[in-house]
């Protein structure tokens, strides 16, 4: 970033939440970072970077609209991480959900000014349950079967009906974070394999693609960086080496840990 150039205000909500709590490291480095967040699950996963003069936090409920009114007006950039993650939680709260994970982004996006900026993550299960022997691109049709899976596919229309955006599609996330989760498959397994050292599979077969958390905060860098050649498009973001069924996730776990596969 250019000295004289005038530091971004960039909002992302959800913040302290697995992906949210290592983007912000990373936008730390160029943009001025305004933090949205309950601490509903983890309250310390951003303590790190409390010391930043350009790190700011409020601990406030995202549906709040009072709030994120005044809020938006300031901000240059919004990132809309705050979502009940996951098919358990979803339908076990559903009215929660469809709240969190899809009315507040359709506010959002019928309230923010036509040049902020919007990143938003859907997940590629918006696809659904796919034969295993096509690739999904981007112009495949969206099925999704999970209240989850729904309701990110209604926010990910949302904010495709908005100019200046951008929606990522991401694979199944894995890889170390300060607010830590270890039901993501990768880090599910792993967490077995180094605490029992036993998996017994089901549905051995099922493939998934998978993405680094580092890669995910690297995807957003560099679309904010290249904005006026990534607008108002969609991708699917993942690793194409790594696409594999769950016995073959387990076999190279095995390299590293000693395990027992059943």
């Amino acid at each position: 970033i250019r000295k004289n150039r005038k530091m971004m205000n960039i909002l992302v909500t959800g913040g302290a939440g697995y992906i949210g709590s290592e983007l912000v490291g990373h936008l730390l480095k160029y943009y001025r970072v305004h933090v949205v967040d309950t601490l509903m699950f983890e309250p310390t996963s951003l303590l790190r970077y409390t010391n930043n003069k350009n790190f700011h936090f409020y601990k406030e409920d995202v549906r709040n609209k009072a709030f994120m009114s005044k809020i938006l007006k300031k901000m240059d950039a919004i990132i809309p991480l705050a979502a009940i993650v996951g098919f358990p939680l979803c339908e076990k709260n559903k009215p929660e959900a469809s709240e969190i994970n899809y009315e507040i982004n359709q506010w959002i996006a019928d309230n923010k000014s036509p040049d902020q900026r919007i990143i938003y993550p859907c997940t590629n299960s918006g696809y659904g349950t796919t034969s295993g022997t096509d690739f999904c691109t981007e112009e495949s049709p969206l099925n999704p079967i999970t209240h989850y899976g729904i309701t990110k596919v209604q926010a990910e229309d949302a904010y495709r009906n908005v100019d200046n955006h951008v929606t990522f599609r991401l694979a199944t996330v894995f890889g170390p974070a300060s607010r830590m989760r270890t039901d993501l498959l990768v880090n599910n397994f792993v967490l077995r394999a180094m605490k029992d050292n036993l998996i017994v599979l089901y549905q051995h077969s099922f493939m998934r693609n998978y993405l680094h958390i580092q890669d995910v905060c690297k995807a957003f860098m560099f679309v904010l960086s290249n904005w006026d050649k990534c607008k108002n498009e969609t991708y699917n973001v993942g690793n194409d080496y790594i696409n594999m069924n769950k016995l073959q996730l387990a076999e190279k776990i095995k390299e590293y840990v000693p395990l027992e596969i059943i």
